[in-house]
This record gives C-alpha cells, sequence and structure tokens, in this order.
C-alpha cells in the first residue's frame, strides 16, 4: 500500500490549468490590492476597482490599471536574463493596445488619445547577489546610446518585509528547495505548501486554494518535461545528421565517429552506415 502512495506521488498530473500560481493569487483582487499598496504605500485606496486584469495571453506577465496607472510585472523567475526586458517591451505595446481598444480610442485619427501613466516592474525570485535596482533597454542592449525607444523597469527582490510580493518570492524559494530534494514531483509541491502554510507564507491564499495550487504546479511539471523531450528529441536529429554527413565523407571510422558524438549508440551509427550506403 506504501509503495501505491509512493507511485501516486511520484506520478506527473496532466496539463489541466493554464495559469501559473503567480497569475492565480493576483487575480483575487484582496491580494492585488496588496501588492497594489505594496507598490503605493502612500495610496489611500481601499478597493481595487479594476475590470483590466490583463492575463491572457503572456505566461507569468500581470498588467492592471488602477488609478490612471498601468501597472505591468513581469515574473523572471529564479533565472537571470536581461531578455527580460524584451518581454517587458512587448507586453507593454499589447497592453496599451487592448487598453485603446477598450476605451474605444483611435489612434489613427488627429485626436491625441489618453494613455495611463506606465509603471514597470519586474519581480525576480532569485537570489540578488550584485544584480541591480533598475534595468533600461538602452543600457543592456545598446551601451547606454540614445536610442528612439525606452524601456526602464525596476526590479524587486527578496526583503525582510512581510508584504504579498515578498512573501510570493520566498513561497518560490521553497519550491525550488524542494524540488531539489523531491524532484519534480507531487511530494515537493505539497510540501511546499506545507512549509510555507507554517511560515506563514501565503498562507490564507494556499489554505484556501490548496487543491488548485497543487494542480497548476503539477501542469508546470508537465510543461517542463514535455520542453526537455522535445530539446532531446532535436539534439538527437541534429546528432543523427552529423553522423550521417561524417559516415558519407568515409574519413573517419564508426567506432572515431561514436567518440565524437557519444549520444549516438553503434547500433544506431550501423543504422545510419546501412541507409547512407542505400542511397549511394
Amino acid at each position: 500500500m506504501q509503495d501505491e502512495t509512493k507511485q501516486t506521488q511520484e506520478v506527473m498530473a496532466k496539463r489541466t490549468a493554464k495559469n501559473s500560481v503567480f497569475l492565480d493569487l493576483f487575480q483575487n483582487k484582496s491580494y492585488l490590492l496588496k501588492l497594489y499598496k505594496t507598490l503605493h504605500p502612500e495610496d489611500s485606496l481601499t478597493d481595487v476597482t479594476i475590470t483590466n486584469v490583463l492575463t491572457d495571453n503572456l505566461y507569468n506577465d500581470l498588467g492592471f490599471i488602477v488609478n490612471n496607472k498601468l501597472m505591468i510585472l513581469i515574473e523572471a523567475q529564479s533565472t537571470w536574463t536581461m531578455n527580460i526586458l524584451v518581454r517587458v517591451l512587448l507586453y507593454l505595446a499589447q497592453n496599451y493596445h487592448e487598453y485603446f481598444q477598450r476605451t474605444s480610442q483611435d489612434y489613427y485619427k488627429s485626436r491625441k488619445v489618453k494613455m495611463p501613466k506606465p509603471e514597470l516592474y519586474v519581480i525576480y525570485t532569485g537570489n540578488k547577489g550584485r544584480k541591480p535596482d533598475k534595468i533600461s533597454l538602452s543600457k543592456e542592449f545598446f551601451k547606454g546610446a540614445d536610442i528612439d525607444i525606452e524601456v526602464r523597469a525596476k526590479v524587486i527582490y527578496e526583503s525582510g518585509k512581510d508584504d504579498i510580493i515578498n512573501q510570493y518570492i520566498i513561497f518560490c524559494k521553497v519550491f525550488n528547495e524542494q524540488t531539489k530534494q523531491h524532484g519534480m514531483t507531487q511530494k515537493a509541491v505539497t510540501e511546499t505548501i506545507r512549509i510555507c502554510k507554517d511560515r506563514n507564507v501565503l498562507r490564507e491564499y494556499l489554505a484556501q486554494r490548496e487543491k488548485e495550487v497543487v494542480t497548476i504546479m503539477m501542469s508546470l511539471f508537465d510543461e517542463e518535461q514535455i520542453m526537455k523531450s522535445f530539446i532531446k528529441s532535436e539534439r538527437h536529429d541534429a546528432d543523427r545528421e552529423t553522423a550521417e554527413r561524417m559516415i558519407k565523407d568515409g574519413e573517419m571510422s564508426l567506432e572515431r565517429i561514436a567518440r565524437y558524438i557519444p549520444s549516438l549508440s553503434m547500433e544506431e551509427l550501423k543504422e545510419i552506415e546501412t541507409e547512407v550506403m542505400q542511397l549511394a
């Protein structure tokens, strides 16, 4: 019975949810309000009267409009890359396009359109180290040149604060620790939820949405496994093509080719050799 339970825990869930925890959390208006007040504690806003939570297209990218501000938050997860600025740029353009459509404003007409002021943030769930607090497109991609378009974003890291953003970052770090211990399994997910609830990290959200969070996080494992399988398949195909060219050249023995391309077995190389001979 214990073996069956363990096997059940190890089974990857099927893809049944499109949202990430990031989006699922902040689609809730109460948590979205907490997020906004974390960024703007000076604002006396008591309710998020927003109908425009823009989360339909880009994964882990959140946009919403409040107090005539277009708030864009992009999650960088634990892998640092300046390409995040490209995501910010594209998502900002997408959000403005959708905003003009919703407000029936035509930017082809002579009348100047009204635009909410943009605020751009990157939430980084890894360790800060020596990474900057602000990043800019011109600096990172064009050596600080005066270019015709600029994107600047504030980067949010883990802090000692008890706000909703910091709790989310801690949740992600606990999750990374648990996947290192238990692999990409349901146990890693359930342990993450248990630890965070014990530490009072997103406790209310996790208590109310535990089943949904498990489903969401398990679906991420599915997507990662699919991507790894795709990459492995692409590499294998490329290795076969390389081996085929080397066999056609006839300058190396199969044994030597096997040393250069260890991903292909001797049997597979002989199979490729046979195919080459048949086509000759």
